[in-house]
């Protein structure tokens, strides 16, 4: 599964990528997003995502008005969605969130995630669903683009622990288990606990 840029690079004849300073106008036409999205993600970064989650004054206020902003900002949202304080998607343009998801707090989701339902987050969670291009040594990195974006794909009933990586491209299959601090660099299989740098399937929740 591969999914479209969320905006097209522009290169000059040698072949870099323009660089741009954003801009909240810049920032809707290259992501391609409707100024109702816009309004949503302004009020989501600067105000709901810094608000306090439960039982802290406020955060039974705090919690369902960033899952409202979200279900505004995402592709798909469920029912019963929790959303803690400085989590972050980017433009959230393409991502799907199931029924009964919890996403901890300081986790940043990838622009185009697809997460299934009952699945919950640890705290600083990382999906990564891009990356730069680095094949040419004669310019910088930075002006070189971005990879074709991979987005990471999460089943029902997967329980992912404080401080996991998943990177680029990666299906976690239904009632797995990823324990704090595992770096997912392959798929993993449903019913799998998996843990470690690179992880490691440890075993199965089933047998």
């Amino acid at each position: 599964m591969i999914a479209e840029p969320l905006f097209e690079e522009k290169r000059d004849k040698t072949g870099r990528v323009k660089v741009y300073r954003d801009n909240p106008l810049f920032f809707m036409k290259r992501s391609k997003i409707s100024l109702g999205r816009a309004v949503c993600l302004y009020l989501y970064y600067s105000l709901a995502n810094w608000l306090p989650d439960p039982p802290r004054p406020l955060g039974v206020i705090a919690q369902p008005f960033r899952s409202f902003l979200a279900r505004k900002i995402f592709l798909r949202s469920g029912k019963e969605m929790k959303i803690s304080r400085n989590v972050r998607f980017g433009s959230g343009a393409k991502v799907e969130v199931g029924d009964y998801v919890g996403i901890n707090e300081n986790c940043w989701i990838g622009n185009d995630t697809v997460i299934g339902n009952d699945v919950m987050f640890g705290p600083e969670v990382t999906i990564l669903s891009g990356g730069h291009n680095f094949a040419r040594t004669d310019i910088p990195m930075r002006e070189q683009g971005a990879t074709v974006r991979k987005p990471v794909v999460i089943g029902d009933d997967v329980w992912i622990g404080t401080r996991v990586i998943i990177l680029p491209g990666i299906n976690v299959g239904a009632h797995s288990i990823l324990a704090a601090g595992a770096v997912v660099t392959k798929d993993v299989p449903e019913y799998a606990i998996v843990a470690g740098n690179p992880a490691v399937i440890k075993k199965f929740r089933n047998q």
